[in-house]
């Protein structure tokens, strides 16, 4: 059976891609996805997981994009949902996809060597 916690997670996810998606205009961001959200056993603090889609440097702009919209999106959230308290969030870039497409490519070198 889901915790509060594990219920939480996922709806702020849910609604923190809606909102990034649809909400917000800044070009920075450009394609960001949210992968995760892990909401704090006390449910004051989420840290939001984030994959962009580019290089680097697109990733660090879109990472700051997000930090300057925090506000912003707190209060959609709190608009959104039916909660005490919105939960101080935290945008984290999540590049787990890019360390398994280099795992694969090390693979894929080893296989033809």
């Amino acid at each position: 059976m889901p915790s509060r916690t594990d219920k939480l997670d996922a709806l702020l996810l849910r609604e923190i891609s809606s909102i990034i998606q649809f909400d917000l205009n800044d070009p920075k961001i450009g394609f960001a996805t949210v992968s995760e959200v892990s909401v704090s056993p006390d449910l004051n603090y989420a840290k939001v997981y984030v994959s962009f889609l580019g290089k680097g440097y697109q990733k660090r702009d879109g990472l700051d994009a997000l930090r300057r919209s925090k506000g912003y999106i707190k209060t959609e959230l709190s608009r959104r949902l039916k909660l005490r308290k919105i939960p101080d969030l935290t945008f984290i870039v999540d590049d787990s996809l890019d360390k398994a497409a280099h795992i694969e490519e090390l693979i894929n070198k080893t296989k033809t060597a």
